[in-house]
Formats: structure tokens, sequence, C-alpha cells
């Protein structure tokens, strides 16, 4: 070779020649590696914020990476995995009913099979869409696409998602109608930017059914005065108030105290142990869209790992609605069970209406001692002479008032009470507790919740999403990772331009 500079000619000439061979090779169009997307990503769902993400990568691994390519990665990757996610439903919900609640080939049905669902919260705030030229229908009269898109799609497609999220977005579009028809309920936000996040919780678990009831008498952490006084403060009825944008940490406190109460609820007055079944293996499943959308999900999760074929089946939720018309619909072989913790609060708030606290701690013993041993019968009987006893709430009397406190715990227990048969559960080995469902939310919450975080509708899915992945065992993420790889192609996904 000539000394001297190359010349221009000749170096383009090299490159025509030795052009990358990525769509062969696999190679992926970015300038990380696998390896370090997978480190990146993992960082921008597991840290507080992306720029703390970033701070971890740089000062840990030695890795500067902007807080704005992280944040980009994750996303992509996230879009990936919803892309995943919501091919599995559209395939589950096109199988014959039969096979719906069946077990898929090659599946392995646990022996015992736990369903929970819970929400969380984040702020949603979507930016502005692009300035559009005014319409030319009167201003009565919106454009059709306003009255049929669903907003979450609408606000998806102006932010420009990639190819699996639109598709994502046009299936949910489409099969709006059909998702209607399951009858969930689905209340308006009264706050400016507050969401709920929907988040189920799928659990292989292990125990043996006995033939009397391995813990008749209510362990003593149900009987600590302050703790349980602490723990129906957050959680009990009139107590569940909406979080504010200034103020969100009463949840995560009931969240927490529920959690303990019910974890160290293994010793027994009587000396025997009670021993809640054990976690084998755990799944989760998140979205920040609808119920109608949620449901399926979270069954063809279920039906995924083989829970309709369970020998035990347990489904564990609180007395919102919407949890038992999802058991219904799609759950109905399952044990319908009433978390305990939910009862407590109820029973604790109307025992001490009106009462001293010496005499409303008496009746409350001998109360949730009743209800521990699936005696609700007598608990609602002596709530109904309780009612009685104090009469009807006016209409003007607030929430906390004795007369509203025990008239709606009086429903709450005979709506109910077919769910509260918790001797017999734990003779069935089943659990009787939220507690794991408590423990996911609240590990969610800690990286999307926040009263100065918020989320584009698009990013809360992603997130919620991986990080559901994240706090699920059998590492569904390197799973992913590995397809990812393996279905490579290296060629970036250029959109054509319209007209």
């Amino acid at each position: 070779m000539p000394p001297g500079m190359s010349h221009k000619p000749t170096v383009t000439a090299a490159g025509e020649i030795f052009f990358p061979q990525s769509r062969s090779l696999g190679i992926d169009p970015v300038e990380f590696s696998p390896a370090l997307q997978q480190t990146i990503t993992y960082a921008g769902v597991t840290a507080r914020s992306f720029n703390h993400a970033s701070d971890l990568l740089d000062k840990i691994g030695g890795l500067y990476v902007d807080p704005k390519q992280v944040e980009r990665l994750t996303r992509k990757v996230g879009e990936q995995r919803l892309a995943e996610r919501d091919a599995a439903t559209t395939a589950w919900r096109d199988l014959p009913v039969p096979q719906k609640f069946g077990v898929p080939p090659a599946v392995t049905p646990p022996e015992l099979a736990v369903v929970q669902c819970d929400g969380g919260r984040l702020q949603i705030r979507d930016r502005p869409t692009a300035t559009a030229k005014p319409p030319t229908v009167p201003s009565a009269a919106p454009p059709a696409a306003v009255l049929v898109t669903p907003p979450t799609a609408t606000v998806a497609l102006a932010e420009g998602p990639s190819a699996p999220l639109a598709a994502a977005v046009a299936e949910t579009t489409v099969d709006a109608a059909r998702l209607q028809a399951e009858e969930f309920e689905e209340e308006p936000s009264k706050l400016r930017h507050w969401r709920e996040d929907r988040i189920g919780l799928l659990l292989r678990m292990d125990s043996q059914p006995s033939a009397n009831d391995p813990c008749p008498n209510v362990p003593d952490t149900f009987l600590d005065q302050t703790h349980i006084a602490e723990l129906v403060r957050q959680l009990g009825p009139g107590a569940r108030r909406e979080p504010t944008d200034e103020a969100t940490a009463a949840t995560d406190t009931a969240s927490d105290v529920a959690a303990t109460a019910a974890t160290r609820g293994d010793a027994a007055t009587s000396g025997v142990v009670y021993q809640p079944p054990k976690v084998v293996e755990r799944q989760v499943v998140a979205t920040c869209q609808r119920w109608n959308a949620f449901a399926p999900m979270l069954a063809a999760s279920a039906w995924s790992l083989g829970f309709m074929g369970a020998t035990r089946k347990a489904f564990i939720g609180d007395g919102a609605a919407n949890n038992w018309r999802l058991h219904k619909k799609f759950f109905s072989s399952f044990v319908a069970v009433l978390d305990f913790i939910h009862a407590l609060s109820y029973v604790y708030a109307a025992a001490m209406a009106e009462r001293s606290v010496a005499e409303g701690w008496a009746c409350y013993r001998r109360w949730i001692e009743w209800t521990w041993q699936g005696r609700v019968s007598a608990v609602i009987e002596e709530l109904g002479m309780r009612q009685a006893q104090l009469g009807e709430a006016a209409e003007e009397e607030p929430e906390t008032s004795p007369r509203r406190v025990v008239a709606k715990a009086l429903g709450y227990l005979r709506n109910q009470a077919e769910r509260m048969h918790y001797d017999e559960y734990r003779r069935q080995g089943l659990p009787i507790t939220s507690s794991l469902m408590e423990s996911v939310v609240k590990q969610m919450n800690q990286r999307v919740k926040g009263t100065e975080k918020f989320w584009s509708t698009g990013g809360g899915e992603v997130i919620v999403q991986l990080r559901a992945d994240q706090l699920s065992d059998g590492d569904p993420l390197d799973a992913f990772w590995q397809r990812r790889q393996e279905t490579a192609t290296g060629q970036r996904p250029y959109r054509r331009r319209a007209g």
C-alpha cells in the first residue's frame, strides 16, 4: 500500500465491498451490545428513576449512559414485551371455551394454585398532541374518530409508537365492543393525574390438607391492641381514602401494616403454630389498562401455567365487586376467599363504635375469634342487635358516625359471608390473607409511584409490565432476551411516510 493518506474513492470502494452483514448475523442495530442492553434495562426498571439508573450504571458499573438513553431503551424493550403479552392474551381469547378452562399441552398443573389481584397507584400526564388544523365539522358534532377511539389509543398514536405497540393499540380498538360485554365497573378517577394500575399475582404453593383445623384459635398478632388499632386506622371502613397529589403515603402504610399482620400470624394462643402455605413460584401480571383488558390477561397467564387443572385452587380478594366479577367469569372453579385482614378491619371498627376502649376491645376479641373460626353468622347476629340498639343512620351523618360504621360492617359481612369459611380453608391448606399481594403492590409502587413522578400512558404501561416481569419467578425477562436475540435481524423498522 503506497504511503500517505488514503484517497476517498479507495475508501468508498472498500466500504461498498465489505458492507456489514447485519441481517444474516442478527446484529442488533443499537450502539450497546445485547448484554449491555439487558443491564441498562434492568437498571431502568429497578432504580427509583431513569436518572437514578444512570447514576448507578456510572458509579457501580463504570458505564455512563444518559438518562434519556436509559428511558428510550427501556421503553423500546418494554414495547416488545407488551406485544408478546398481548399476542398471548389474544391467542388465549381465540381458543374454544373448553380449552380456555383446560390445561395447555406439556404443562403440569400445580398441586395448589392461588390467584390474587389488587391495584396500586401512579400518575399519568401525557404531553399535549401537536396542534392540528381546526375541524371542518361544527363544534357540537366532533369527528367520528374521537367518539370511537379509546383515549389510550389516541395518545399512543400521537406519540408515534413502535410497530408492536401500534399493533396492540389497533387490537384494543377493534376488540373494544367485545371487552365491554365483560361487565366490569370502570370508575373514572376523581383525581387530576392519579390512576390505578391493576396487578395480579399467580402463586404455585405447597401445603398439606388436614382432617381438622390446624389452628382453631386466633393467632396472638391479631390480638395485639396497639398493632390492630394502627392497622384499622389505615385500612378500615372510612379510612381508605383516595390519595391526593400532595399526599399519598396512607395506602402504602396500610399495605405495610396489613402485610406485617399477616406474616406475623404464625403463633397461636393455644401454642399450636399455624403455618400458611409456602410459595413455590410466583408470576406477576400488571397493566395500567382497565379491568376489561386486565381480566383476560390474568386469565390467559393462569391458563398458561396450568392453574385450571390444579388439584386445589383458591382465589383471594378484598370486598371490591370487580374482584368477584373476575372470579365468577374466569375463576369460578376456584374457592373464593375473602382476605382475612379486610374482614378484621370491619369487625374491629364495628366493635369499637361508640364503646369505651375496654368494652370495645372485649367485643372485638369475641368477634374476631368467631371470624377466625368461620362462625361469621354469630358475628352478623350480634351486629344486627347492635345496629338495632343504635338505630338507623340519618342521611346527613358522616361516614365515621357509629351508626354508619356498624351498618357498613353488617352489610359487608352479610355480602361476604360465603367467602369467610376460614376454618375450612385452613383444613384444605388454602391461604386466607392477601399479604403476598400487598407486598407485590408495595414493590410495584416503589418504582412507579411518587408525588413528583409522572408517566405518559405508553410509558406507564411499559414500566409496570417490565416491573411485573422482574417481580416474577422463573426469570421471564431472561427468556425474553434469549428470544429477542434469536429473532434479531439487524434491520431498523423504518415507517413508510404517508402520501
